[in-house]
């Protein structure tokens, strides 16, 4: 299985150059010169690493199949994955990654109420994206006191929200600050 690293973004100067979204929680671990990514759409990969910076907070990507800003433009909104088998079993931690977790069903107070349609990693915690049955996008903290069980045999995540997390955390009134 794949797992997802990182979405690509605007090229970045004349040389091929590209920014990236990363959706690892070990960018210098995924970014080594050498590394070969599959990439959605297929049409565009697979992409070899040559170079990986960072520039101020955002990291700048450079590919030996890239090789002028024209062909970097392709590539904005392509998504870049390794091999899932690369990583450590996540029965035997605490973590979970994204592939893990999207198409699991969200379970309160017994009912499902959604589905699991992504993985935020963040510097203090991780966040469940989550559509409701309603078609709402919510974020819910991924912590053991709100989401204690990951049931990957029952399809399942079981979540015990305070009451209005799920109206508070609604991803459309969601502020960057």
């Amino acid at each position: 299985m794949r797992l997802q690293v990182a979405r690509i973004g605007k090229p970045h100067g004349i040389r091929g150059e590209v920014t990236v979204q990363i959706t690892t929680d070990a960018p210098e671990d995924r970014f080594v010169p050498g590394r070969v990514f599959a990439v959605e759409p297929e049409q565009h990969g697979p992409l070899t690493l040559t170079r990986a910076r960072w520039n101020k907070e955002i990291l700048l990507l450079t590919f030996e199949e890239v090789a002028d800003r024209n062909r970097a433009e392709e590539l904005r909104g392509a998504r870049l994955f390794i091999e899932a088998d690369e990583e450590s079993d996540s029965e035997e931690s605490d973590e979970w990654f994204a592939h893990e977790l999207v198409g699991l069903a969200l379970v309160v107070d017994g009912q499902r109420i959604g589905q699991v349609t992504g993985l935020r990693s963040g510097a203090v915690q991780d966040l469940l994206e989550v559509e409701l049955d309603d078609g709402e996008e919510v974020l819910l903290p991924f912590v053991e006191e709100i989401v204690p069980e990951v049931d990957l045999e029952a399809g399942e995540v079981v979540a015990t929200p305070p009451p209005g997390l799920l109206d508070v955390n609604r991803a459309n009134g969601e502020q960057e600050g």
